[in-house]
């Protein structure tokens, strides 16, 4: 048994690999935070008014740098720089209590939608019009970072701005350059920051809005939701899917729910397929540095180690993301992004902080983790041999003898229960919340899924120092979207 004599530590360590410290943690501070937002609630705290400008202005002429083109019919090519109608101009904020004040921000917290995109033909058209059912054309801003497909075209068929670039940038390069070259952060209040494959929900605006309201929050991670769409899928691409959606819900109520409570602001990202940040912080921000693949982790580090203000996230700003349908670009993507998070640790080092305490002990677990789960199924493997063999190996002495010690200690059946028991025990969690039953044949696959993940997080560590990025992106394998 498991929990006997001399398994009783393998037990623990398997119960710590299935569920970790960090998510016993920053759970018992999420439920801490809801308490606090009750009390807040029945109070009738409301959030500080945001500053609003009275109208949006637009530059009147390109620069040599880039190629900018507008919907309408303007083709590829052409020298136009887009242009847009003026938003409307903000009236006085009420001498009311909070909550009139909260909701007076809602309505005029102005906000610019930025859409990076390379190469992103199938899907850029169904991102677009999922932000136009909640922006104003002329508030929505597509780069498209030296596209070779038709990625400008048709975002500039639908009537927003269009900004190309005529050389590969990468998307951090894109989002610098749409910024700068249509001066959004001094004509909007905020900039919210979409990958092509979004697709937002209807209180998305709404709820980034309620968030910025107030005056402390630097910027909003949108809380991302896996597409499901199996009929489009092929078994794999529903694992991984499935996979990714068990992961989502575990990451953002478990843990990032916690770490973006008002009183920690710990999170350690703002994901970059569909974030917020206020104007006044994206100016001090380096969105573009030099030598990183990705640029979410490095703006979200941006702000907590200057001190910009704290990182909001709440369910109320739901989005859809387009997981991969492959093993191999998925493989690719978790590559890109645990890449990402190292070199953003190695370029900015450690200055004292409750952020940098949180990011030491997630980092401790996440490393010896990945070991303890490489090295125990590894050890299962070892175990297993006799029966894959027919007992064949036996017959050599330094391999019995080992074999007699470990299982002695960790017999096979303690392994396969140990490691497959609570990690599907999440999993039928989430088939239940989720109420999709599927996920209980998929989950029996979610093993190694999760031993890719952990060999890509410890083989990333070293490349982070000696890897050469540019920010050149090649996104995975896009199929239409249904806005």
């Amino acid at each position: 048994m498991l929990g006997a004599g001399a398994a009783g530590t393998p037990a623990v360590l398997l119960l710590w690999i299935a569920f970790g410290v960090n998510l016993l943690v920053w759970s018992l501070i999420g439920l801490l935070r809801l308490g606090d937002e009750a009390i807040h609630r029945v109070r009738g705290g409301g959030g500080a008014p945001a500053r609003h400008r009275a109208s949006v202005r637009r530059t009147d002429a390109a620069r040599e740098r880039v190629l900018v083109g507008t919907g309408g019919g303007t083709h590829r090519g052409q020298h136009v720089f887009a242009t847009g109608g003026e938003a409307g101009v903000a009236g006085e904020w009420p001498g009311t209590d909070g909550r009139a004040a909260a909701a007076a921000a809602h309505q005029t917290i102005s906000l610019a939608v930025v859409i990076p995109a390379h190469n992103e033909e199938p899907v850029i058209d169904g991102a677009i019009k999922s932000a136009l059912r909640l922006f104003n054309r002329w508030d929505i801003y597509v780069v498209s970072d030296s596209s070779r497909d038709a990625t400008a075209d048709i975002a500039a068929e639908t009537g927003v701005n269009v900004l190309e670039l005529l050389t590969n940038r990468g998307k951090a390069g894109a989002i610098e350059a749409v910024i700068q070259e249509f001066d959004l952060t001094e004509n909007y209040d905020g900039v919210v920051i979409l990958d092509a494959d979004t697709v937002l929900d209807e209180n998305y605006v709404k709820g980034a809005r309620r968030q910025l309201a107030d005056p402390t929050v630097a910027a909003v991670a949108g809380f991302v939701v896996a597409e499901w769409k199996p009929q489009e899928r092929s078994v794999v691409g529903r694992l991984i899917s499935a996979y990714r959606d068990r992961l989502y819900w575990l990451l953002q109520y478990l843990i990032r729910f916690g770490q973006t409570w008002r009183f920690t602001s710990a999170t350690f990202i703002v994901p970059g397929f569909a974030s917020v940040y206020r104007s006044s912080v994206l100016k001090q921000l380096e969105i573009n540095p030099k030598g990183l693949v990705i640029e979410d982790f490095n703006m979200t580090f941006e702000v907590h180690h200057k001190r910009l203000g704290r990182i909001s996230m709440r369910p109320d700003t739901k989005a859809y993301s387009q997981d991969p349908f492959s093993l191999g670009d998925y493989t690719s993507q978790v590559r890109r992004w645990s890449l990402g998070f190292w070199q953003t640790v190695r370029r900015h080092g450690i200055w004292p902080s409750l952020f940098w305490f949180a990011l030491f002990f997630y980092i401790l677990e996440v490393v010896f983790v990945a070991l303890a789960l490489i090295a125990t199924a590894l050890v299962g493997l070892f175990v297993l041999l006799p029966m894959l063999t027919g007992s064949a190996v036996l017959g050599i002495d330094w391999y019995a003898d080992s074999y007699a010690t470990v299982t002695a200690v960790l017999p096979l059946s303690a392994i396969a229960v140990g490691l497959f028991v609570p990690d599907y025990i999440l999993t039928c969690v989430i088939a239940t919340v989720r109420r999709r039953p599927s996920y209980l044949f998929y989950g029996l696959f979610f093993l190694p899924v999760r031993l890719l993940d952990s060999w890509l997080t410890l083989r990333t560590i070293p490349q982070a120092w000696t890897a050469r990025s540019d920010g050149r992106w090649k996104s995975p394998t896009r199929k239409a979207l249904n806005s």
